[in-house]
């Protein structure tokens, strides 16, 4: 699958940590085969992939639409549509398909989102959904809950 990754407040926190388990989490996406696409409302950010060491992961990084997400793909460089997005915008998620994660502003023990996206990536493939609360199927009502 194409997995989409937003940056900010989803692998990138408001202190510029890198959320945990982000490289462990894309290996384990690589190696399951996946593509992993990186992209920001604030255009590519590869200052981001540079100074955190994602650039190996990355098969592009590109800017994301903010709104008529899939119509403004080719506007902005973006050469191929989501499988599946990760995102803290719940709008997005749920145009595509994928996960919501609630934003991550802080360095912190205890956050397991990104294994928690892995399992829910693996059921998706295995079961073509998931049951996690967080997925939302693509055409979805947008929410966070």
């Amino acid at each position: 699958m194409n997995i989409f990754f937003d940056v900010d407040y989803t692998i990138l926190g408001l202190d510029d940590s890198l959320r945990p388990g982000t490289r462990e989490t894309f290996q384990r996406l690589l190696d399951d085969g996946h593509k992993i696409y990186i992209w920001s409302g604030l255009g590519p950010r590869w200052e981001v992939m540079k100074k955190h060491a994602l650039e190996p992961f990355a098969s592009g990084v590109y800017e994301k639409p903010l709104h008529h997400f899939s119509d403004r793909l080719a506007e902005l460089g973006v050469p191929i549509t989501p499988d599946f997005v990760i995102d803290d915008y719940p709008e997005i998620v749920s145009a595509f398909g994928g996960v919501w994660v609630p934003p991550y502003f802080f360095k912190r023990n205890g956050d397991e989102q990104m294994y928690r996206i892995y399992d829910i990536i693996t059921e998706y493939v295995k079961h073509g959904h998931s049951e996690d609360r967080q997925y939302r199927v693509k055409g979805s009502k947008a929410s966070t809950f």
